[in-house]
């Protein structure tokens, strides 16, 4: 009997990640029954929820209920009414100070603008601070692309913030990233959203559960401009503008198919589908979402690899191995004297663990690396695998 009882709970678990959280009220109630509904669910912080319906300015009110109608549960039972009506007053207040407010439709300043989180990060009061660090950064831009660039570009460097797999969670909040000066994809990815948000350019957050073709998640931030959303890595600003990554090649291998390698952008406003948090189990911490997969998968079929070439990621670490290099790397043929050398630099640490330097080689022919090692000159032979993939880290010993 305990046999099948331990069997049952490892089935309900295996269930409860690979399947949507079921929402706990019906999404085709009206909006009436839907808000009271929710106030039912939060309990005795129904109070503090009902006080800043109360409270909120006449013009302000269907943004508050719009929160509480589509907030997680567990913040129905938590978030006071001041912590409510400051978001929706600062949200506001940025609307009404930006020039491209004409370009966001009302209906993406309440899911996109107005949320206070994007996952299950702590709860905080970010708003005013955010908008006094980012509105000198945005002030003579004229649309929200333009507006998102120029906060990727110059945002984290002045709050000393970088990529680290150092940092305590994956899922921190702007002021823990901000303490600690480190953050994960999804910290970092937070940091750039809200910052958007901050100054009424609408922004979410969109991930991968699990790549399709090697280990790991990834998260990165969409933004809207003409029309349309538009991708970014957070503290990856590329100067040719939006939809440049990467992790594009990768993102095209998505598959829509399976739970866990469709590719996510996450919705304040509740939908049929949540997002597989990798970090979380927690069903109280349900995030919904919408599938886009389709937007970053080729429409025809993709182009064929040569068979007879090995996709090779190199790292190059430090010589304790506890940071990775950004240096020059050379690769050429061991035996072949007159084969085309091929070049390119090594991410640094403040790059995703993923983002790797790439080359195309033959598959078992015999090849150097060529770097500097401090002063000297650092020579890595290998030979090329048999495999679609193969991974060489190298560790410089100055």
């Amino acid at each position: 009997m305990a046999t099948q009882v331990r069997i049952v709970k490892i089935l309900t678990l295996l269930l409860a990640i690979a399947l949507p959280a079921v929402a706990q009220d019906n999404l085709a109630d009206s909006p009436d029954e839907q808000l009271e509904s929710r106030l039912a669910m939060a309990g005795e912080n129904r109070a503090e929820l009902t006080k800043a319906l109360d409270d909120a300015p006449e013009e302000q009110r269907a943004a508050v209920e719009f929160l509480i109608r589509n907030m997680p549960r567990k913040d129905l039972t938590t978030l006071s009414s001041e912590f409510l009506l400051e978001h929706v007053r600062l949200a506001y207040q940025a609307k009404a100070q930006t020039p491209w407010t004409d370009q966001v439709s009302e209906e993406l300043f309440l899911n996109d603008v107005l949320p206070y989180a994007h996952v299950d990060e702590t709860r905080e009061a970010w708003r005013a601070e955010m908008f006094e660090l980012c509105w000198p950064i945005v002030k003579d831009c004229q649309t929200p692309g333009e507006a998102a660039q120029e906060l990727n570009k110059h945002l984290f460097r002045m709050i000393k913030v970088k990529y680290s797999t150092k940092r305590k969670k994956a899922n921190q909040s702007p002021s823990e990233s901000i303490d600690q000066g480190l953050a994960s994809c999804t910290g970092l990815s937070i940091l750039l959203a809200d910052a958007c948000r901050s100054v009424n350019v609408p922004a979410r957050l969109t991930g991968i559960p699990r790549w399709a073709n090697k280990r790991g998640n990834h998260t990165w931030v969409e933004v809207w401009d003409q029309g349309d959303w538009h991708f970014t890595g957070a503290a990856e600003y590329n100067a040719a503008g939006l939809d440049r990554a990467w992790f594009t090649n990768d993102a095209a291998l998505a598959d829509k198919s399976n739970r866990l390698n469709s590719i996510y952008s996450i919705s304040f406003a509740r939908t049929e589908t949540t997002f597989p948090m990798v970090w979380s189990r927690d069903p109280e911490n349900a995030v919904y979402a919408v599938n886009v997969t389709d937007r970053y998968t080729p429409d025809s079929e993709p182009e064929k690899v040569d068979p007879n070439s090995v996709q090779v990621r190199i790292r190059v670490w430090n010589a304790d191995r506890s940071e990775r290099i950004a240096t020059k790397v050379f690769a050429v043929e061991a035996d072949n004297s007159d084969a085309e050398k091929m070049s390119g630099t090594s991410p640094s640490d403040t790059a995703d663990m993923n983002d790797m330097l790439q080359f195309a080689l033959r598959r078992g022919v015999a090849y150097e690396l060529h770097m500097l090692d401090g002063d000297a000159a650092k020579v890595h032979r290998f030979t090329a695998a048999d495999e679609e993939t193969q991974l060489v880290e190298i560790v410089l010993k100055k």
